[in-house]
């Protein structure tokens, strides 16, 4: 039998890196940084630890690599041409996609967001695509001024802070979080054309559920307040 091409293992390499983060992200996901093991990964990923281990040395190798693939998809969003209504929509539509087809990957990051102990984790990740953050940044700060806002900095913060906000809640409720009709306010908001179709699919009409309140109004439960409809 001839050996392998260097093509063909070259091919094979990334399969197995693919195969490995797929399995890696699935197990952050599910049971955060801390308690998500090597072991645990290998389980999934169906390889040895000692691939594993040749590709990312440890644990925080393979977070590095899944955050740094999710900020490139996230500042890539700004790839967009058109009018400046056109590329708004066109942003907020790439961000509500992103969300709706790579949810793992937002409970991963929103994860090590919001905990003290992996916050840096993600800082450091940020750091390293400073570039592509900063183009993120002025790229929507041009793009409200072409809108004719009168103060785009603070416009782009606001649309970071909304869309962030989605992110989230869809982490969060996933299946559950009405992703579509979001789509139609933001829309609303910045005045732009309604879409024609449907970005995602459908949303169920709602049933609005009541939270039993606590003291101060506070909900007992962390209940969105409503439910999905089946057809």
């Amino acid at each position: 039998m001839s050996p392998r091409s260097a093509q063909a293992n070259e091919v094979m390499r990334e399969q197995s890196m693919e195969r490995i983060l797929a399995a890696a992200l699935e197990v952050f996901s599910e049971k955060g940084y801390h308690n998500a093991t090597i072991s645990d990964i290998t389980t999934r990923a169906g390889v040895s630890r000692g691939l594993i281990t040749y590709y990312f040395p440890g644990k925080q190798n393979l977070v590095d690599k899944l955050l740094d693939r999710y900020i490139d998809s996230v500042t890539g969003i700004m790839d967009v041409t058109g009018t400046p209504d056109e590329r708004l929509a066109a942003i907020v539509d790439g961000v509500l996609s992103t969300v709706s087809q790579s949810l793992a990957v937002q409970q991963m990051t929103l994860s090590l967001v919001i905990h003290p102990s992996t916050h840096g984790l993600f800082a450091q990740a940020e750091a390293r695509k400073e570039a592509g953050v900063r183009r993120l940044e002025d790229g929507l700060r041009e793009l409200f001024a072409a809108r004719g806002a009168a103060d785009p900095a603070l416009e782009e913060v606001m649309l970071r802070s909304v869309l962030e906000g989605v992110i989230f809640k869809a982490a969060v409720y996933q299946d559950q979080y009405p992703l579509e009709r979001v789509r139609r306010r933001l829309y609303e908001m910045y005045g732009l054309p309604g879409p024609k179709t449907a970005l995602i699919q459908d949303d169920p009409p709602p049933v609005y559920v009541p939270a039993r309140r606590g003291k101060f109004g506070m909900p007992y439960t962390s209940s969105p307040g409503w439910k999905r409809v089946t057809p």
